[in-house]
């Protein structure tokens, strides 16, 4: 809407608008879900992870062939004639950027401990774009052990931070055993929050990690930001 604003102003000619007091005062203030996102950035920083930001669009095997994910069943929205191959789709989820990060600094010293608070784009009929836009949360623990104790207690700390607690009855959440191809079969749960799964937890499985060129174990977790507002 700004950059509208500014065509219009430059086409009218800057010297020709009217200097007016603004008829009506308002007061301004920060979106509830960036005021959100910046409170857990620095939260998840005091958990002892490292925020990293990876691009918005990627490639169509880093959301499908490198999760063990058929691209057919992922909601991705493609770009027309991308000029690369890195940038093909935009990205469904956070875990891919977090791993190609991870690839581009295994030399680093253990434990790799990064996530990362951003967007995600689903193909969507429900919106009259045909996309929706999804802030999620993704943290992933990397070292010689995978450390599902590590993202299953930063789990914990969120829903602390979020004033959720613990419950089946409807009002909490919880997380139940589920199959997911891109976790280690028997290491994957939901994270159910008033009945409904808000994201994943678990030890991401070995060929996930070799596509990513990782040789060493890996825990994660992934969360819908957007539905403890």
């Amino acid at each position: 809407m700004a950059d509208i604003v500014e065509d219009v102003a430059i086409a009218h000619g800057y010297d020709n608008i009217t200097k007016t007091l603004p008829k009506t005062n308002t007061t301004g203030e920060q979106y509830e879900i960036n005021k959100v996102t910046d409170l857990m950035r620095h939260e998840i920083a005091q958990a002892g992870f490292t925020e990293c930001l990876s691009f918005i669009l990627c490639s169509t095997d880093d959301v499908s062939k490198k999760l063990r994910k058929d691209i057919a069943t992922v909601p991705a929205v493609h770009i027309t004639n991308p000029k690369a191959i890195e940038f093909q789709v935009v990205r469904t989820t956070l875990l891919s950027g977090i791993l190609k990060t991870i690839s581009s600094n295994k030399n680093m010293p253990l434990p790799l401990k990064l996530f990362e608070i951003s967007d995600v784009v689903h193909r969507t009929s429900k919106s009259d774009v045909g996309a929706k836009n999804e802030r999620r949360f993704c943290a992933v623990n990397y070292n010689k052990l995978a450390g599902f104790e590590i993202v299953h207690g930063l789990l914990d700390r969120f829903m602390q931070l979020a004033e959720v607690k613990y419950s089946k009855d409807g009002t909490g959440y919880y997380i139940r055993g589920a199959e997911d191809s891109t976790y280690f079969p028997g290491h994957c749960a939901e994270v159910v929050y008033r009945e409904k799964v808000v994201g994943m937890v678990g030890v991401l499985h070995p060929e996930v990690l070799a596509n990513f060129d990782l040789n060493l174990p890996a825990a994660a977790l992934e969360l819908n930001l957007e539905a403890f507002l």
